[in-house]
């Protein structure tokens, strides 16, 4: 491998199509495609300013890097990529992509990040400023992640989420298998027309939760008081720990809570037998 080592490069594609080579300290500045059409790339303690520095690369490692606010849009129809320890200034990261690795990786600006990306492993992540997050993205196993962002995940598929903190407004919008354990939830109009969406002992708040749902499952959750008007046409099978505020025309299958303040059944229910709501009250 060749090791290319205390080098600064800039203007168009620099090192378009190289292979098989080992950045140390390198800086990358402004300009465009620093790294496109590369194989088998390492970087290392470098820095990228330039726009799109890798598109069209298949398999890199990048570690303790940083991507400025100008390399916007930096991993773009890419495989096989392994980051850790790297800062991310720059938005609209990661779109096409197949095979996603992230260790402590902090993202504060992550705008439409991670669109149509298959096989995503991420651990120990943030990411601020998030809207649009995951965008029609499939196969995503995630630990340890902290998100502040609005719409994210709508549309993916097979998504396993463990000790997670999200807050995002209208999140897991038209999901399919979504699987998430012992995470915070905080937004409102969560995972409306979603299928097999499944939550293990989660906290959730925002208003309207968990609606025109298809095969809902929540085992041992948590809701905030402002979870109002849930599960509207929605077909569930829940076991909630705290009182509901109020549970609005579900259409098929079972509740265990230990109290609803209002069950609201009008006609406007598209249930065809009722949906059985039982509490521990007395």
């Amino acid at each position: 491998m060749e090791i290319i080592k205390d080098k600064e490069f800039g203007g168009e594609r620099p090192l378009f199509g190289a292979k098989n080579i080992r950045l140390e300290n390198v800086t990358v500045h402004t300009g465009e495609s620093a790294l496109k059409c590369c194989e088998n790339v390492e970087a290392d303690h470098c820095r990228f300013e330039g726009k799109y520095p890798f598109w069209h690369v298949d398999g890199f490692k990048v570690s303790d890097c940083l991507f400025t606010e100008g390399a916007r849009a930096a991993l773009w129809y890419s495989r096989n990529l392994v980051m850790t320890d790297t800062q991310v200034d720059a938005p609209k990261m990661f779109r096409e992509m197949d095979g996603i690795k992230l260790r402590n990786v902090n993202i504060p600006d992550a705008e439409e990040t991670l669109w149509h990306c298959y096989n995503v492993d991420i651990k120990d992540v943030k990411v601020d400023k998030a809207d649009y997050l995951f965008m029609h993205s499939n196969n995503i196993k995630i630990e340890n992640w902290h998100q502040n962002g609005n719409y994210s995940f709508q549309y993916c598929r097979n998504v396993e989420i463990r000790n997670a903190v999200i807050h995002s407004k209208d999140a897991f919008w038209g999901t399919e298998n979504v699987t998430i354990y012992d995470s915070e939830i905080t937004g409102e109009y969560l995972g409306w027309h979603s299928r097999r969406l499944t939550l293990v002992r989660c906290r959730i708040s925002g208003t309207q939760p968990l609606c025109y749902t298809r095969d809902l499952t929540l085992i041992d959750c948590e809701f905030a008081p402002d979870c109002d008007l849930a599960f509207e046409d929605a077909e569930v099978e829940a076991t909630i720990l705290t009182p509901v505020t109020s549970i609005k025309n579900p259409k098929k299958g079972h509740i265990s809570v230990p109290s609803v303040g209002e069950i609201i059944i009008d006609e406007h229910s598209k249930a065809t037998t009722p949906v059985e709501i039982k509490t521990s009250e007395k």
